[in-house]
């Protein structure tokens, strides 16, 4: 995949000065183009060998462009909190919103490839990291993200003759270190480890381009002239192209069944008994999170169901337990217009707890398929595509060492009129009906579908559903706090 980038390529000095002026004009007004549009973000990876010019041709871009609507981040060894959640949570903060250019020196690909290299992880780590790489990409670029991956090369040879000559210029010597001359010793096994990387995640909708790195020049030109593509792909009033037909959903059981309807919602617990309990399990759960392997360890808990289900109040038994300087409460409305901006899914990964700490989720990142899909607010082929973008977020928070446990509060229509009907006449409870309350109720066997095929798709063996019947709010609550304490008793166990 290197062979032609080392030929050797070069341009004149003559010709650069007359291709340069244009293409700089060029970049900046497709620059302001999409700052105008504001349709789609555009993230560059900078990425390549040691002393290939990554730095220099980020430097040139930020010159040539304005540099105020850039983001240029550049990643290290992961280290601190970061080193407490899972791999991708430092990229997602730094994602541009629409309209926007970021620019990732050292990104996604970085870590992997110099892990395989060092022999810290097996070939299986490192095909699941490209793998877990590739589905990233496609779920950005379903997104509308436009992503322009360059790979900076130089041969082995090349990259002895740069090192020497800027430890020969006094000005420039500094720029190479003891680290840059021993991960030259690896030069061999690190280009037949990247080489594999690219030829795996260079995909149609995020290619990997190869610039040689020796000539400044043509390096500029080629990357310069690569990005402006890019960006006049975006700007284009192009007829987009007909999305590809999505899996349909599964039918409804013919014999009308549902699998929320087969709980069992007639059980109760007399409050005598539920106090008594209510008192043990949170006594059992402040010791539970006060534990010193609990610090080792973060807790992500998902709360969803229909309205008056029950959702808050359970909450607040919960949180009631916990340190609060160790727990977020995080409510989920409508997207705001930042949040628009991005991937749907930026917005959750922004409240992700580090280790020691919890973060309860009233309502969700499961919105999309679930109200996004039954109030038409997004595509088929979106809220199709979510449910393994779903399990792919969840599957990185338990590896990272998160106890990801979620709950569906399931209530019967009966009972949720009773209640509506209750807050109604209950002044301090009126601010918990609203119309879209009663709205959302008229669609009933719409969101009892969306919910059967949600537990069906995305109840994995890392992030299991945990279904409780809350006609009774009594016993709802001690089970839920139950299956808290027993999670975490199981993972602090090992």
């Amino acid at each position: 995949m290197f062979e032609s980038a080392e030929i050797g390529h070069k341009v004149s000095r003559k010709d650069y000065k007359a291709r340069e002026p244009a293409l700089r004009s060029a970049l900046l007004q497709a620059q302001y183009q999409l700052l105008a549009q504001a349709r789609s973000p555009v993230i560059i990876l900078v990425n390549g060998v040691d002393g290939a010019g990554k730095g220099e041709t980020v430097n040139l871009l930020n010159e040539w462009m304005d540099p105020r609507h850039i983001r240029t981040e550049a990643f290290g060894a992961v280290g601190g909190v970061e080193a407490q959640r899972p791999e991708m949570h430092r990229f997602w903060h730094v994602m541009p919103a629409k309209g926007r250019i970021g620019i990732l020196f050292g990104s996604w690909y970085t870590d992997p490839i110099l892990a395989h290299v060092m022999g810290h992880e097996r070939k299986a780590r490192f095909a699941q990291r490209l793998e877990r790489i590739r589905q990233f990409e496609r779920m950005l670029a379903a997104e509308g993200t436009v992503l322009v991956k360059l790979w900076f090369h130089l041969s082995k040879k090349a990259v002895r003759q740069r090192f020497r000559a800027l430890e020969k210029d006094p000005r420039n010597a500094w720029r190479v270190t003891a680290d840059d001359w021993e991960r030259h010793k690896h030069y061999d096994e690190f280009v037949a480890v990247a080489e594999k990387a690219l030829r795996k995640t260079s995909t149609g909708e995020a290619p990997w381009q190869v610039i040689e790195g020796a000539d400044p020049a043509y390096r500029a030109l080629t990357a310069g002239g690569i990005l402006l593509d890019a960006l006049q792909g975006v700007v284009k009033p192009v007829r987009p192209a007909a999305p590809p037909a999505a899996v349909p959903p599964p039918r409804p059981p013919i014999d009308g069944r549902t699998l929320l309807a087969s709980f069992d919602y007639t059980r109760r617990l007399e409050r005598r008994t539920y106090e008594r309990k209510l008192e043990d399990l949170q006594f059992r759960l402040a010791t539970l999170s006060r534990d010193p392997r609990f610090h080792q360890r973060s807790l992500v808990l998902v709360f969803e169901g229909m309205d008056a289900g029950g959702k808050g109040s359970t909450i607040r038994r919960l949180t009631g337990a916990l340190d609060a300087r160790h727990y977020r409460v995080i409510p989920v409305a409508a997207p705001s217009d930042e949040e628009r901006a991005q991937p749907y899914l930026w917005r959750f990964w922004r409240h992700v707890p580090h280790r020691g700490h919890t973060a309860l989720f009233d309502r969700s990142w499961y919105g999309r398929v679930l109200v996004e899909r039954v109030e038409g607010l997004c595509t088929e082929a979106d809220w199709m595509r979510a449910y393994d973008e779903i399990n792919a977020f969840e599957e990185q928070l338990a590896e990272a060492g998160a106890m990801v446990l979620k709950f569906w509060l399931a209530i019967t229509p009966d009972e949720q009129l009773r209640r509506f009907e209750a807050r109604k006449e209950t002044p301090f409870k009126q601010f918990k009906i609203t119309e879209d309350d009663w709205r959302n109720r008229k669609k009933w066997p719409l969101y009892e579908v969306a919910a059967g095929d949600m537990l069906e798709r995305t109840s994995t063996d890392v992030a299991p559903w945990h279904v409780v019947a809350t006609d009774d709010k009594l016993l709802a609550r001690i089970e839920v706090l139950t299956r808290v304490c027993e999670r975490i008793e199981k993972a602090l166990a090992g």
